[in-house]
């Protein structure tokens, strides 16, 4: 009875190391629906639609929309102005080595205003310089002859930007008349720490955020990265924490990889771990698990037993947080089976032997 009693484990046992739950066919050719998700063959079509797939919405990047022409500035309350009218020293406050920006000319008020002889109070805020040179110049004109105004910010204090992030100064930088681009702000912020990820950095205007690839502006001179910065712009540098993806199951080092800046491959992903187990793992059964949407993974399969593989391993580039899985070959399962299930084997035969 005993012997009976064993094999017909044994036989379940085997039985089970055949298959695993999820999982499919290393040699199926098309999509497999599970239970779980769509399991999807690494296959050439498949990376060329991903390409293909990438390159639009590359076409599509919202940040073709904030590169714009240099504007003028426009001034906005608590800039300082110098006014300078010339053969009337009577109306121009003098300068002099001592004196700071707010001794030396003309502030704007909160409510975007200013007071200046015979003019009175004029509204100078969301105006440019030449508007308002204009303006006085209409109004001084009842009272001078041919009235020659010159109209300066001496001070820029309305508008500001925000850098934050892995830059090495973060904090607030002025926007003033000399336009102001990312580059610049980050230059002025002491440039990237070691740690930062610049392929995704982020500009947030206006509530909108839109992501910003510095490391293309570093390396090809994507001119389009390297935006106008404007009043209330926040410009942040992420940290490279979550730019990591993970490998796990029948591989020598299973651990996290950090993704570099230029990116990852499949391949170099199982290099960097020592790739896949000579002796349990089996190179049919690669997979690569992807957050998908209403919380369903993408799954693709890989089958790397011959070289055209291991070339498809290398074109198919891995994103943040992927999981990398590689699983047993059969008769490892089969051992691990029997390691957890001989325990219970002894148990039963020696019951037994206490019931004959």
């Amino acid at each position: 009875m005993k012997h009976k009693l064993l094999l017909a484990i044994l036989l379940v046992g085997a039985l089970a190391g055949c298959a695993t739950p999820g999982m499919h066919r290393p040699d199926a050719t098309g999509p497999i629906e599970t239970e779980h998700g769509m399991i999807v063959p690494i296959t050439p079509e498949l990376i060329r639609e991903m390409r293909l797939a990438r390159e639009v919405v590359e076409e599509d990047d919202p940040v073709g929309r904030l590169v714009a022409e240099p504007q003028e500035y426009r001034i906005g309350p608590a800039d300082i102005l110098s006014i300078t009218v010339w053969g009337h020293p009577e109306l121009t406050i003098p300068a002099g080595e001592f004196r700071d920006a707010a001794l030396q000319g003309y502030l704007v008020r909160d409510d975007g205003t200013l007071f200046y002889p015979y003019v009175g109070v004029i509204t100078v805020a969301g105006k440019t310089i030449s508007q308002v040179r204009a303006e006085l110049t209409r109004r001084l004109a009842p009272y001078l002859n041919d009235p020659q105004l010159d109209v300066r910010v001496i001070d820029h204090r309305s508008q500001r930007a925000y850098v934050a992030g892995e830059v090495r100064e973060p904090g607030v930088r002025t926007v003033t008349d000399v336009p102001l681009t990312v580059l610049e702000a980050i230059s002025a912020s002491g440039g990237l720490t070691p740690e930062a990820d610049p392929r995704n950095a982020t500009l947030t205007r206006d509530g909108e955020v839109i992501r910003l690839d510095l490391l293309a502006l570093y390396e090809s001179g994507d001119r389009a990265q390297n935006v106008l910065m404007r009043a209330g712009d926040v410009l942040n540098v992420p940290d490279r924490s979550s730019q990591k993806i993970f490998v796990m199951g029948e591989v020598t080092r299973p651990s996290s990889v950090e993704i570099p800046r230029r990116g990852i491959t499949l391949a170099e992903a199982l290099s960097d771990v020592g790739g896949p187990n000579q002796l349990s793992a089996n190179p049919g059964r690669i997979y690569v698990i992807r957050a998908g949407v209403e919380e369903i993974p993408d799954v693709f399969h890989l089958d790397a037993r011959s070289a055209s593989g291991m070339m498809l391993a290398e074109r198919f580039e891995l994103r943040p947080r992927d999981v990398v899985y590689v699983d047993a070959a059969g008769l490892t399962r089969w051992n691990r089976f029997l390691t957890q299930i001989l325990p219970s084997i002894g148990a039963v035969v020696a019951a037994d032997r206490v019931l004959d």
